[in-house]
């Protein structure tokens, strides 16, 4: 990726909450995922990401989602056992104009039957739109 292209992703990635020193964990790595967004992440937190093997304790989850993933809900409590309090889940799913978009009010039912407060949806890059996800106090 060029120097320019990490720059431009370096403020929707700090927004999302990604912070130098965190551990990450990305679940649902397909194909189709933006890989410039990932090595934006790993370059603001300073190392690579974990990936599903990983059983420790982690800072944030990145999450792709697709429609037809399976059910989001049960997907987030388990990624929510993995995260440290005051982490969060970075939720990215499919944009406007693809088949396998997740539609917002699945997001936000799945977010309230596990407990999750998503911010505002906001395009990120290559038709991937990004939330964060954190727990109600």
């Amino acid at each position: 990726m060029a120097d320019t292209d990490r720059g431009v992703l370096a403020g929707p990635v700090s927004k999302l909450g990604f912070r130098p020193g965190q551990v990450v964990i990305e679940f649902g790595y397909d194909d189709d995922v933006d890989e410039e967004v990932r090595t934006a992440v790993e370059d603001t937190a300073g190392g690579a990401l974990e990936d599903e093997g990983y059983d420790g304790v982690v800072d944030a989850v990145l999450l792709w989602w697709r429609d037809g993933d399976g059910d989001l809900t049960d997907e987030l409590v388990d990624a929510l056992t993995m995260v440290e309090d005051g982490g969060f889940i970075a939720l990215l799913t499919p944009g406007m104009g693809r088949r396998d978009r997740v539609e917002p009010f699945d997001v936000e039912e799945a977010c309230n039957t596990s407990g999750l407060n998503p911010s505002g949806a906001v395009p990120i890059r290559r038709g991937w739109v990004a939330q964060r996800l954190v727990g109600r106090k």
